[in-house]
């Protein structure tokens, strides 16, 4: 049975909609990097707008990837401490996939198979894309490409991640009804992961017919 995915692609521009860069300076650069824009763009009633003064976020491109057994039915989800939940006033942990920065000269694919390891000592096996989204186009240019990976989830759970990165990531693998349930009380707040098991729902009979 072929599955009809989420297309990897950017938004469709209307005819009128065109925008141009004024300036660019680095506000400030540190573990992550805050730039400041000056844009014109057009306006839907005819005309341009004038100078819009915008810092932007610029965190690099990311890639995602939700491990899922067809055979036990099972994801695998992690959680790790996150400064933005934090700051954010929520708990500071939660329910994720498993994602990383895109360095240069790979692909996403590449990311989604290598963060695997890394993370959740989950060896990929084969590929299904969900989509790109940009994941606060307000602020921040950061895109997510996220895959469905096929992996045998037979032993697999634990405490992974790199020390040299500090990270510390509990791993875990979930049947996908108890996922789904976490999902339904609203025990999922990462919007990757959220998408991520969302788009499983919709196509689990497809995808376990394939990968069977």
């Amino acid at each position: 049975m072929q599955i009809i995915g989420v297309q990897v692609m950017a938004s469709v521009p209307l005819p009128t909609e065109k925008a141009e860069l004024v300036e660019r300076t680095v506000a400030f650069q540190g573990y992550f990097r805050v730039a400041r824009y000056l844009f014109r763009h057009t306006l839907y009633q005819g005309g341009m707008s004038g100078a819009i003064k915008r810092e932007v976020f610029e965190r690099g491109q990311a890639a995602a990837v939700l491990p899922y057994d067809p055979i036990r039915d099972e994801v695998v989800l992690i959680r790790q401490f996150r400064a933005g939940s934090y700051v954010a006033g929520r708990h500071p942990w939660g329910w994720e996939t498993v994602a990383g920065i895109i360095e240069d000269g790979e692909t996403p694919d590449d990311v989604a198979r290598r963060e695997a390891v890394e993370e959740a000592a989950v060896t990929i096996t084969d590929l299904l894309p969900m989509g790109t989204v940009i994941l606060s186009p307000g602020a921040c240019s950061e895109t997510c490409t996220s895959f469905l990976g096929r992996a045998d989830t037979t032993g697999v759970g634990g405490i992974f991640g790199l020390a040299s990165e500090n990270e510390n990531i509990l791993v875990k693998a979930v049947p996908f009804a108890e996922a789904r349930g976490l999902l339904d009380r609203n025990e999922v707040d990462n919007a990757v992961a959220v998408m991520a098991l969302q788009w499983l729902a919709l196509r689990r009979d497809e995808v376990r017919n394939r990968w069977r």
